[in-house]
């Protein structure tokens, strides 16, 4: 795709956006934050600066400003509860934390505890930090300042991914290498509720239901609990032929649901669950890293296909536009509240 083009479909869509938000009371009450590998941009010598690889940031939904910790492999941004301005960031390098909204950064896992993937805090417990690493569990009581590996009762303990049940302090799900655990003593021990073939690579709490769970996987498709993550069940529908890499509900509709994967491009849901629509088209591939929906601007998408810019839909997956970036790989897409 040429520049020109890139452009003209951004005036698009700030064409759109305006529509959009006009008579609005406010903007955004979140950042919209993007782990992004940006190498490989087919830069020469003398020509313009290499792109920087690393957290971007956009405020506005149009632009995206690099906010620092320049790195090629980044997963996940969540915010730190107890300080307004406060980021946590899972790096190849370790945890990571901004106390400035990207300003500066401090890693703060040692040399034993790198390559962390998912990331969550408790929020019953903010000091709290859990963190899954290629071999273990990793927990810090005190806001990362120490950590101790936490896998008691998990074999095979690859952990992609970590939620916090938000409705009970020291419940916690993980994703590991073959299968679903959970605690419900702040990791003290765990247990297995949901065996797969392979990794499981997001989990997610639905923000309607406390007792809902999602969760995709690699071989095993997407699986469903109703239960607080006690059981599960596979959702019928859903690709088990592709890796899936992640999923998401609609904040303002309990119906929505959407996920994404390698070659299993963007799948939607518009009936709770029940059944499902591939919108991948107008996408350039079906490589599909990430998927989010933004949370103040209903049926909102924003997807990232390998090696292409972060693409928008505002009409849940029907159409979609270019938005960030020329050629890039984004490994996460999430949302900040505003303080």
């Amino acid at each position: 795709m040429s520049i020109t083009k890139l452009k003209f479909l951004r005036l698009i869509g700030a064409c759109t956006l305006a529509g959009l938000t006009t008579g609005a009371a406010a903007g955004p009450k979140h950042d919209l934050y993007m782990c992004v590998l940006l190498s490989g941009q087919g830069q020469v010598m003398g020509g313009r600066p290499p792109a920087l690889s690393g957290v971007y940031r956009s405020t506005d939904r149009l632009t995206a400003e690099h906010v620092g910790f320049g790195h090629i492999r980044m997963f996940t941004v969540i915010a730190d509860p107890r300080a307004a301005d406060g980021l946590y960031l899972t790096a190849l390098n370790g945890v990571v934390h901004s106390p400035d909204r990207g300003k500066t950064w401090h890693i703060l896992t040692g040399w034993d505890m790198t390559e962390p993937k998912g990331i969550a805090l408790d929020p019953h417990a903010p000091d709290h930090i859990y963190a899954g690493l290629p071999d273990g569990i990793a927990m810090s009581r005190d806001r990362g300042q120490t950590w101790q590996r936490m896998n008691a009762g998990i074999r095979r303990s690859y952990t992609h991914t970590i939620t916090v049940d938000r409705t009970q302090a020291g419940r916690v799900l993980a994703g590991t290498e073959l299968g679903i655990f959970l605690t419900e003593d702040g990791a003290r021990t765990w247990r297995l509720v949901q065996a797969t073939d392979d990794v499981t690579y997001d989990l997610r709490q639905s923000p309607h239901d406390p007792k809902a769970f999602l969760a995709v996987t690699a071989s095993d498709g997407a699986l469903w609990s109703a239960d607080a993550g006690r059981t599960w069940r596979r959702i019928e529908g859903v690709p088990t032929t592709h890796t899936l890499h992640n999923g998401d509900f609609d904040p303002a509709d309990a119906r929505r649901l959407v996920l994404c994967g390698w070659e299993a491009g963007v799948q939607v849901s518009e009936d709770g669950g029940r059944t499902w629509s591939d919108r991948t088209a107008g996408l350039p591939n079906r490589q599909v890293w990430s998927v989010a929906v933004d949370p103040d601007q209903p049926a909102r998408l924003y997807a990232a296909p390998y090696l292409q810019p972060v693409y928008v839909s505002d009409d849940f997956g029907r159409t979609w536009r270019p938005l960030f970036f020329e050629k890039a790989t984004v490994y996460g897409i999430s949302f900040v509240a505003r303080p």
